[in-house]
């Protein structure tokens, strides 16, 4: 069992990067390293994390963790969409096929927070063509979850708001591909709430990626993570919400609210250096949130993970 002197005993471990030239092309991510070979990737996910899109250090786990929850995932809802994955050879590795991934991010919300709170705040949400009514509060339920989709960035840029209509008025995506799109995105997300639900959790909003494989809309990249998803303790939302007062997060939001709190950070300029407290915080937080979706204890060993990973890939004929 991973307990929290497990978690600091791994952060000499961390996955910074792995160079594995022999799997294909490399594409370096904010979090993946992903090669490619003919219609093959093989996404590494590295222990990397990032936020206003630094990235910052890394954090013990996170990269297995990530990658087994996209796994149970892609599992709960095969039968909404189809998935890219083919295999996964190493607890922080999919073999996936390629596809030709959509130009935005389908990012589909149920609560007014975060980032969309304070585009709210400063008249700067009208970006996404919503004409959002007056005296919305922070953390409020939105009656229908509402997609706000954005540009996908390269590493190191902003991704942008953008509405539906610019969307499709830009031909970044056919008008039935985008029907298809927010159609399943609005599915998956249902099934996320509802199973988040009955653990106890809260489903805030999260983002989906989406690509074209063999002529089908397929689901890539991952799933429901609290690394592309915000959750919350149901149990003390509503008095939280009630008292003007921070919901219980169990995602990437704690590592946002720390840059901004303790150092004023939001994106401009150089990020502060990830204290270690910082780095197992938020270890310990997503693995409550693996522990609570999966209703599994989250074990794994300290120690090296590129080691790992150059032996699991050797062993399944990758390397």
């Amino acid at each position: 069992m991973i307990t929290e002197s497990s978690v600091r005993a791994q952060l000499p471990y961390t996955l910074r990067q792995v160079d594995l030239p022999a799997l294909g092309q490399l594409y370096r991510g904010k979090v993946r390293d992903n090669y490619s070979h003919g219609d093959r990737i093989v996404m590494i996910t590295t222990d990397r994390v990032s936020a206003f899109d630094h990235v910052l250090g890394t954090i013990p786990f996170k990269g297995e963790l990530l990658s087994r929850l996209t796994l149970f995932w892609f599992d709960k809802v095969k039968d909404i969409a189809p998935t890219h994955l083919l295999s996964s050879p190493d607890p922080s590795v999919m073999v996936v096929k390629r596809a030709q991934a959509l130009p935005v991010e389908i990012v589909i919300r149920g609560y007014i927070t975060g980032s969309l709170w304070r585009d709210y705040q400063a008249g700067t949400a009208g970006a996404y063509g919503i004409d959002w009514p007056a005296g919305l509060k922070k953390d409020q339920r939105f009656e229908q979850p509402i997609i706000t989709p954005s540009t996908k960035a390269q590493y190191g840029k902003h991704d942008v708001p953008i509405s539906e209509a610019e969307i499709l008025c830009q031909g970044l995506v056919e008008s039935g591909v985008w029907r298809e799109a927010t159609n399943v995105a609005h599915r998956l997300f249902q099934r996320g709430q509802e199973w988040a639900a009955s653990q106890g959790l809260i489903l805030v909003d999260t983002k989906y990626e989406m690509g074209i494989a063999d002529g089908k809309l397929v689901v890539i990249d991952e799933i429901h993570t609290p690394d592309s998803s915000r959750y919350w303790v149901a149990d003390s939302y509503q008095e939280r919400f009630a008292g003007g007062l921070e919901q219980e997060m169990l995602d990437k939001e704690n590592i946002r609210q720390w840059l901004i709190r303790e150092h004023g950070f939001s994106g401009q300029g150089q990020p502060p250096p990830l204290s270690d407290d910082v780095r197992v915080m938020l270890a310990t937080k997503y693995m409550e949130v693996f522990e609570r979706l999966t209703g599994q204890a989250f074990e794994s060993e300290v120690g090296s993970v590129e080691a790992r990973i150059r032996k699991n890939l050797a062993a399944a004929k990758y390397l």
